[in-house]
């Protein structure tokens, strides 16, 4: 283990293993001499050389040495630290980071197969925990809370990354996923179970699903089924924890125990507090309010199924799904490219939703508008959800078309992005005008457009 070393020599050892990971990244005539003062910087500070070995995944480094886990929970989210540097602290830190960052982003080139493309995702998901969020979060799908404190001294917050990460994280996946054999893993049983179900693979699936048959058709099937399954619980929760609807007094409370307001009950009572025994006599039990003011309500969801938007695509599905169990909501699903398909029979289904779009070509809004329009049966207690970049073909006609909804009593809600990662790009003329009428464009994480929907139809 370390002696005592000068805060020059700390700097030195944490160079040594950043210049590391930059050479494993870009410069092969520099990696020798780093490996070798990398080694010897992780041995003498009690850390296992596999760390280094770029082939050992984080899971397996963390199996053989599973205090490492918590370190690297919150790894890259740095703490409020005052008084003097902890240097050592930095210089383990700086070989944690190190392995977890060449893991996820040197991903080198070729064929990939299930087992590298579930080892990146594995990895990915450390990187995920390292930033302070639960595995799968930024890269869209599965969110969650986030998690766990970083440790070490006053090195910068790495967190701060998440923002422009999360994307360039799918961005590799999609890479990685590109670059399987698809057909072939799906055929193998042992090797489609190795898979687990991510946005990127779930686009390639829908894109190719046409393609499959036989087995690697039910795998695909089995693995698209267990990523819609995850996906709706994650939002069937953020749809229960939005805010809702103004009590209706004029509904009396339902007289049952978990209503009971004891508070009030024991207040309003106290008259009849007996001194001498000691006792309160309770003569009128009260009960709080908890139905909700309700009028059957029209949700119609227009979605961009375009290939930009396949994150999208997948959650409005899921989140229509969720709506259309709500009572006294009438859902509608559109789907569009350069053609529309109405997928209303099947909005309570995503799963069966999803196998019947069709990803890619343009866009063209006019024809989902057609398909939009009649729909409309009472303006005011209608809500039209808009998904799409609006890059379209017939910009001006489609825009006047939506200013008509608008000002019929519709409640129009565009929406730029609807991903779990919060980033989309949107055409600059409809954003303006969109904001002009009074109606801005909903862009970032889903929770956004569930608090919209959630104050509306309930």
């Amino acid at each position: 283990m370390t002696g005592e070393l000068t805060d020059d020599a700390y700097d030195n050892r944490r160079q040594v293993l950043y210049w590391r990971l930059l050479a494993r990244l870009f410069d092969p005539e520099e990696r020798p001499a780093l490996e070798s003062a990398s080694l010897a910087v992780v041995e003498d500070i009690g850390l296992p050389p596999a760390l280094l070995d770029p082939q050992a995944s984080v899971d397996s480094v963390v199996q053989r040495h599973p205090a490492l886990a918590e370190e690297f929970d919150g790894l890259m989210v740095a703490e409020e630290t005052g008084g003097e540097r902890d240097r050592a602290a930095e210089v383990r830190r700086a070989a944690l980071v190190s392995k977890v960052l060449l893991n996820v982003f040197a991903t080198g080139s070729g064929a990939v197969g299930a087992g590298q493309l579930a080892r990146w995702q594995a990895d990915a998901g450390w990187l995920e925990r390292a930033l302070g969020r639960a595995p799968g979060h930024l890269r869209g799908g599965r969110a969650a809370a986030p998690t766990g404190t970083g440790v070490g001294g006053p090195t910068p917050d790495l967190s701060r990354l998440i923002p422009p990460i999360g994307p360039e994280l799918g961005a590799i996946e999609a890479d990685l996923v590109s670059r399987m054999h698809l057909r072939e893993v799906l055929a193998d049983p042992q090797l489609a179970a190795r898979l687990t179900p991510s946005m990127s693979l779930i686009e390639q699936l829908l894109r190719d699903k046409n393609n499959l048959d036989g087995v690697a058709l039910a795998n695909a099937k089995a693995l698209i089924r267990r990523f819609v399954d995850e996906v709706a619980e994650v939002l069937r929760t953020q749809v229960e924890k939005a805010t809702v609807g103004a009590i209706d007094r004029s509904v009396p409370p339902k007289r049952v125990f978990r209503n009971l307001d004891l508070d009030r009950t024991i207040w309003k009572n106290l008259t009849n507090y007996s001194p001498e025994e000691e006792r309160l006599y309770v003569d009128r039990l009260y009960y709080r309010h908890t139905a909700r003011k309700t009028t059957p309500q029209r949700l119609i969801v227009v979605v961009d199924q375009s290939g930009s938007m396949v994150d999208s695509m997948v959650n409005c599905t899921i989140l229509a799904s969720i709506f259309a169990g709500l009572p006294k909501v009438d859902v509608h699903l559109i789907a569009y490219d350069t053609q529309a398909l109405d997928l209303t029979p099947w909005v309570h289904d995503p799963f069966e939703t999803l196998l019947r779009t069709k990803l890619g070509g343009g866009t063209d809004g006019t024809v989902a508008m057609a398909l939009a329009q009649p729909k409309v049966a009472e303006p005011r207690n209608t809500v039209v959800v808009w998904i799409s970049d609006f890059y379209e073909w017939h910009e001006a006609p489609l825009f006047d078309s939506m200013a008509a909804l608008h000002r019929s009593g519709v409640k129009f809600i565009p929406v730029g992005s609807v991903t779990s990662s919060g980033r989309g790009s949107v055409n600059p003329w409809f954003r303006e005008r969109f904001k002009d009428q009074g109606t801005p464009v909903i862009s970032g994480h889903i929770r956004k457009l569930v608090h919209e929907l959630k104050n509306f139809l309930t």
